[in-house]
C-alpha cells in the first residue's frame, strides 16, 4: 500500500513541478512523463495484486478529521478500478505530450490559445484525485477525495476559458458536482448514524434498517449517477467534457465516470449488506432510459466531442443496466448469474474507457488538424489522415458493439444475463428485464447508425473545408497514444477470458461467487459462462472466420465479377459535373434526419426549418434543426433558478451588523446542539 500512496505523492509533486516550470520548454515531457511512470507503477501493482491474491492492503495516515484520521484500503474492486484509471492516464499522458507539443508550436490552443500552461499542473492533480477515491477506506477520505478530483477537472474545463461557451459549462459542472457531493454526504451520514463511525469497515459490520437502506440507495444514485451521467443527472457532461483539452475530455469522458460507477458499487454491493430486490429494478430503469435517450442525443450532434460525450451517457446506461441485474440476481441468492451480469459491467467498464478514449484522441487528433469539430467541415480526412483513421475505424467499430472487437463482448455478456431471468421467480421483474433487454438492443443499433454517421462524414467523401482539404496528419506520440488503447480494443475483443478471470476476487468479494463456477476446465481462449447454458464465445474463430470470408469476397469479386461489370457514369446521389462541389455531399443533420424525425419529434421536440428563397431570389436555401433536452425543463432550469435565488439571498449576509453576525452563530450552535441530542437518543 505504501507504494500506492508513494505514487500519488509522486503525482502531487509532479504537479508543483508543473506549476514551477510550466513556461520551459521541457515542462510538459517532464509532466506528462512523470505522470505516465507513476500511473503505470499504480496499474502494475493492481494487476499483480488481482493476479496474485493475497490479503487487501491497508494504510492508516495520521491526518484528517480528529479522532478519526484517514484510512486507505485496496481490496480487490479498488484494484480493478485502479487499473482502469491509471491505464486511462497512461495513455492520455503519452497523446496529451504529443497533444501540447502541436498547439504550443503553433502557438495557438484549440480554443485559440496555448493550452500547456494551466493544464499541467492540474493534470497530475486530476488523476491523483481519482486514485485517492478508489483506495479511499473512510467517508470523509472518500468525499475530500471526490471533492478534489472534481475541483481538479473543473479547473481543467476552465483552462479553455477562451471558448464563450467555457464559462457556461464550467459553472454547471460546478453546480452538479457540489449537488452529487451533497447527496454522497448525506449517504454516508445515513450510514455511519446508527454507529457513529464513519470507516467503511463499520459500515460494512452495521448494516443500516429497510427504510434508511432505501435512502441511502436514493442518495446514491443520484450523488454517483450525476458523475457518471445518468439521465436526467448528465446535462453537464455535454457541455463539460468536449470544453476539455481532448486529453482531459478523454480521462473525464472514459475514465472519471468509471470513478462514479466504483461508488455506486462499493455501496450497493459492499456497504448496505444483502440487497433487496428493488434496489436492481430501479437500478434497471435507470440504466435502461439513461441508454436510449443517450444514444438518440448523439445522433442529432453535429461537433465531434460533444457527440462522443453524449455517447458515454449511453454507455453509462449499459453498465447501470449490468449493475441492476447484478443486484436482482444477488437478492434472489442465485450468485453464479450474479457474478455474470457484475461481471459484463467491470469488462464494460474496462472495454468503454479504451475505446471511448480512443474516440477522445481521434477528435483531438482531428481538432488538431483541422481547426474544427464540427462534422459538417470534416470530410475527406481518410487521405490525409490515415492513420488516425484506421484507428478512429476500430474505435467506432468496437463502440457499436462489432465483433470480434472488445464492446461486442461486453454487450454480449450482458445479454447472457438478460437471457437468464426466467431463473427469477417475482415475474414483474421477468417483465422489466424483457424491456429493458429490448432497451437495450436498441441502443446498441442506434449506436451503430450514430457512428457510421460520424465516421463516414468526418472520414469519407470530399473535403467540405478548405481546412480539411489541407489537413495533414498528426505526430507519432499522438498516433502512438491512440494505437494503445486501439490494439487493447482488438486484443481483448478476441481473448476476453484472462481479463474476467482478473476480475474474479472483485466478483467473489461482492457477489460470493464467479462466472465460470461449476466448469472443471475454462481454455484461456473460449469464454463459457456456466450460467449461459448453450452459449459461448470464441474470438480467436470469429477473427479467422472473418478474415477469411473478408478474403473470400474480395476474391471472388474481382475473379468473378470484374470482368462482367459494365462501365457507365452512375447517379452521383446530387453531384453533377466533373468536379462537382462539396457541399452537394450529405450532411451530418441529413443523415441523422429520418431517425431524428422517428424519435426526436416527440421526445425532443425536434423541428427542421427550412428558408427556401422565392423562385428568382438568389439567396441560398438555408436548413436549421431545433430540439430540446427534456431534462434541461426538468433539472437544469429549476435548479439554475433555485441557486439563483439562493446566491441572491446569501449575498445579503455579508452586510449584517456585528450583532446579527453572534445571533446567527447562536443560532447555528443550538440547532447543532438539537440535532446531536435527537441522534444521540
Amino acid at each position: 500500500m505504501g507504494l500506492v500512496v508513494s505514487a500519488i505523492a509522486f503525482l502531487f509533486a509532479v504537479a508543483v513541478l508543473g506549476a514551477a516550470a510550466k513556461r520551459l520548454p521541457q515542462a510538459s515531457t517532464v509532466v506528462y512523463g512523470g505522470t505516465a511512470a507513476a500511473c503505470a507503477l499504480i496499474a502494475l501493482w493492481a494487476a499483480l495484486r488481482l493476479a496474485g491474491g493475497g490479503p487487501d492492503a491497508a494504510l492508516v495516515l495520521p491526518v484528517g478529521l480528529p479522532w478519526i484520521q484517514a484510512h486507505l484500503r485496496a481490496d480487490a474492486l479498488s484494484a480493478v478500478f485502479l487499473i482502469v484509471v491509471n491505464l486511462g492516464g497512461i495513455t492520455a499522458s503519452l497523446f496529451g505530450w504529443g497533444y501540447e507539443r502541436a498547439h504550443h508550436d503553433s502557438h495557438s490552443g484549440p480554443q485559440g490559445g496555448s493550452q500547456d500552461g494551466p493544464v499541467l499542473p492540474l493534470y497530475p492533480l486530476f488523476l491523483a484525485g481519482m486514485n485517492m477515491v478508489l483506495i479511499a477506506a473512510d467517508a470523509f477520505t472518500f468525499l475530500l477525495s471526490w471533492e478534489f478530483m472534481s475541483l481538479a477537472s473543473w479547473l481543467l474545463v476552465l483552462s479553455t476559458h477562451r471558448d464563450p461557451e467555457t464559462p457556461k459549462a464550467a459553472r454547471l459542472y460546478i453546480i452538479m458536482a457540489s449537488f452529487g457531493t451533497a447527496c454522497l454526504l448525506l449517504a454516508f451520514g445515513v450510514l455511519a448514524t446508527a454507529h457513529g463511525d464513519y470507516s467503511f469497515a463499520a459500515m460494512r459490520a452495521h448494516a443500516p434498517a429497510a427504510g434508511a437502506a432505501a435512502l441511502v440507495v436514493v442518495l446514491i444514485l443520484l450523488g454517483a449517477g450525476s458523475k457518471a451521467g445518468l439521465v436526467p443527472l448528465h446535462v453537464w457532461l455535454p457541455l463539460a467534457h468536449p470544453a476539455a483539452p481532448s486529453h482531459v475530455s478523454a480521462l473525464m469522458s472514459g475514465v472519471m465516470t468509471k470513478v462514479a460507477v466504483y461508488a455506486m458499487i462499493r455501496v450497493l454491493f459492499d456497504l448496505l449488506g444483502e440487497p433487496e430486490w428493488w434496489w436492481g429494478g430501479v437500478t434497471m430503469g435507470f440504466g435502461a432510459l439513461t441508454a436510449v435517450m443517450g444514444v438518440l442525443y448523439a445522433l442529432m450532434q453535429d461537433d465531434v466531442k460533444r457527440l462522443l460525450a453524449y455517447s458515454t451517457v449511453e454507455n453509462i446506461g449499459a453498465i447501470v443496466i449490468a449493475l441492476g441485474l447484478a443486484l436482482v440476481f444477488k437478492a434472489a441468492h442465485t450468485p453464479v448469474i450474479a457474478a455474470l451480469a457484475l461481471a459484463a459491467a467491470l469488462l464494460h467498464v474496462v472495454n468503454h474507457s479504451l475505446f471511448k478514449s480512443l474516440l477522445f484522441f481521434a477528435a483531438g487528433a482531428m481538432l488538431t488538424a483541422t481547426g474544427s469539430r464540427d462534422l459538417n467541415r470534416l470530410g475527406g480526412l481518410i487521405h490525409r489522415m490515415p492513420t488516425t483513421a484506421v484507428l478512429a475505424l476500430i474505435g467506432a467499430a468496437a463502440i457499436s458493439a462489432l465483433p470480434p472487437l472488445n464492446g461486442f463482448v461486453g454487450e454480449w455478456l450482458l445479454f447472457q444475463a438478460i437471457l437468464n431471468a426466467p431463473a427469477l421467480s417475482e415475474w414483474s421483474l421477468k417483465i422489466e428485464i424483457a424491456v429493458v433487454g429490448a432497451a437495450l438492443a436498441l441502443a446498441t443499433a442506434l449506436a451503430g447508425a450514430c457512428f457510421v454517421r460520424l465516421y463516414g462524414i468526418a472520414f469519407l467523401g470530399r473535403p467540405r473545408s478548405r481546412a480539411a482539404g489541407e489537413a495533414v496528419e498528426v505526430g507519432r506520440a499522438m498516433r502512438l497514444g491512440m494505437a494503445v488503447p486501439a490494439v487493447l480494443c482488438v486484443v481483448l475483443g478476441v481473448l476476453p477470458t484472462p481479463l474476467i478471470r482478473l476480475f474474479e476476487p472483485a466478483l467473489r468479494l461482492l457477489v460470493e461467487a464467479g462466472p465460470f463456477d461449476g466448469r472443471a476446465y475454462q481454455p484461456w481462449f473460449w469464454l463459457a459462462p456456466t450460467s449461459a447454458i448453450g452459449n459461448s464465445y470464441n474470438g480467436l474463430i470469429m477473427l479467422v472466420v472473418i478474415a477469411l470470408l473478408s478474403v473470400v469476397l474480395v476474391l471472388g469479386i474481382h475473379r468473378k465479377a470484374s470482368d462482367r461489370v459494365r462501365w457507365s457514369i452512375p447517379w452521383g446521389c446530387g453531384f453533377d459535373g466533373p468536379d462537382p462541389a462539396a457541399v452537394t455531399q450529405y450532411t451530418a443533420s441529413s443523415f441523422g434526419q429520418p431517425i431524428r424525425r422517428a424519435f426526436g419529434s416527440t421526445v425532443f421536440r425536434a423541428r427542421d426549418h427550412v428558408d427556401m428563397p422565392a423562385p428568382g431570389d438568389t439567396r441560398p436555401a438555408r436548413l436549421s434543426v431545433t430540439w430540446t433536452d427534456p431534462a434541461w425543463v426538468v433539472v437544469v432550469e429549476p435548479l439554475s433558478r433555485a441557486v439563483g435565488w439562493l446566491a441572491e439571498k446569501a449575498n445579503r449576509l455579508q452586510f449584517l451588523t456585528i450583532r446579527r453576525y453572534l445571533t446567527l452563530m447562536f443560532l447555528a450552535l443550538v440547532v447543532l446542539l438539537v440535532m446531536v441530542a435527537v441522534t444521540q437518543r
